[in-house]
């Protein structure tokens, strides 16, 4: 790759330049020192806080099991003693290709060699009047997971949860676990309905009521409904579609993100449900890649764009966009993943959604005792599968994936029959 690390540190030397210092960011950022790249490289991040893993804020340390140092990706100092520059508290304004030039919101600029946009996403606000209220929470940053942890540490609070997506779902479950009275209101008929299904979008939902939680589903909620309080407007209830008034001491909007595509589109780059890049994370530009939340990356399975907003693809992805900054034209090609925990239950998911949506779905194991592998086959071939309560095993689901060979479903569903014996001799 000598050749490819001379070239990235063109024009006259100046530096690579990764615009986004979320997971994806510090991940191509260490992959290029990792690869033998000894020019300059800045990270520029607009918050204060160092890189850090966004899915215990969810979870772990939203549930108080986790502090605050534990979801960092590196100690504070690892990145000057690999020579990384950040910039941090400051947001990427404005992007000028002709001129490599990056200017930040307080007007400074970076010239680029070669230029990484991270900048992944935002929650999508609550739509209707009311927003703004105190009270009213959203999860994406450390911050916003400090805010509502010691909110929902005082417990025995009335906890509304608009969306009933996983992250809803997660935040309702972290919220009983401080004996809060929790209500998840949902649009659709079930929760994750698009994500797993109806019948498994079914079991999270009594996995819930299990537990405790009030699951509303087929609800709209219009308005948040607040009274002045100690000098401020505070939230006290949700209003519904038919009038309704439910009663709300914390509000958690999770009905969504939105990739930040501002300075693409300010650039003239191309967006479509974020940016288009190549299976290498390259844009239309040669000199300008991106990566995470925020990147429509070419999938060579698919033969279209994919964009993926969870932890594992900002982990690996990452890694290979910093590689290809350097001139690595290795197609990425990883099987999306995900997993959550909620209550008792723990799950991995492996697969393409878009192609489980007229699927299959075939259980091995217990759907009652949520103990099982589901597997979602298209003529035969397995497209995706999820693991729950059930451990060691995903590396097998996504080599049923990856190898696209058909397999009979009465033989994946008997567990009589090892699953490393459903595969060919070649694969």
């Amino acid at each position: 790759m000598d050749e490819a690390l001379a070239g990235a540190r063109g024009l006259d030397g100046e530096p690579l330049v990764i615009a986004g210092a979320g997971l994806a960011g510090a991940r191509a950022a260490e992959a290029v020192r990792a690869a033998g790249f000894e020019g300059r490289v800045v990270l520029v991040g607009q918050e204060t806080d160092a890189p850090y893993i966004r899915p215990p804020l969810s979870k772990e340390f939203l549930t108080g099991a986790a502090e605050r140092d534990s979801v960092d990706v590196h100690p504070l100092g690892w990145y000057a003693e690999n020579g990384i520059e950040r910039v941090a508290g400051h947001r990427a304004a404005v992007l000028d290709r002709g001129a490599h030039r990056l200017t930040l919101d307080d007007g400074r600029s970076l010239r680029y060699s070669r230029l990484l946009l991270a900048t992944g996403a935002s929650p999508r606000p609550f739509p209707g009047p009311g927003a703004s209220l105190t009270g009213v929470h959203y999860l994406r940053t450390v911050d916003d997971a400090t805010r509502l942890r010691a909110r929902l540490a005082v417990g025995a609070r009335r906890v509304v949860v608009i969306g009933s997506g996983w992250i809803g779902l997660e935040v309702a479950a972290a919220a009983r676990s401080y004996a809060n009275d929790v209500i998840v209101l949902g649009r659709g008929p079930v929760p994750l309905e698009q994500a797993i299904g109806p019948d498994l979008g079914t079991m999270f939902a009594e996995l819930h009521r299990d537990h405790g939680v009030h699951v509303g589903n087929n609800t709209e909620v219009t308005e948040l409904v607040g009274e002045v309080g100690h000098g401020e407007r505070r939230v006290t209830g949700v209003l519904l579609s038919d009038r309704t008034l439910v009663r709300a001491d914390v509000v958690v909007v999770g009905i969504g993100a939105t990739p930040n595509t501002e300075l693409a589109l300010g650039s003239g780059l191309a967006v479509d449900n974020g940016i288009t890049v190549s299976a290498t994370f390259q844009t239309a530009d040669p000199d300008v890649f991106a990566v995470g939340d925020v990147a429509n990356v070419f999938h060579p399975r698919l033969g279209a764009g994919l964009r993926v907003e969870h932890w594992a693809n900002a982990e690996n992805a990452g890694a290979a966009a910093g590689r290809a900054l350097l001139g690595d034209r290795t197609p990425y090609d990883a099987i999306p993943y995900f997993y959550t925990d909620q209550f008792d239950l723990g799950m991995e998911y492996s697969g393409f959604g878009d192609l489980a949506g007229d699927a299959r779905l075939v259980v091995r194991g217990d759907r009652a005792g949520r103990r099982f592998i589901a597997f979602w086959l298209v003529d035969d071939v397995v497209v995706a599968g999820m693991n729950v309560n059930v451990w060691d095993v995903n590396d097998t689901v996504q080599r049923f994936i990856r190898s696209r060979q058909r397999v009979d479903p009465e033989r994946l569903i008997d567990e009589s029959i090892d699953l490393n014996d459903l595969f060919g001799p070649d694969t």
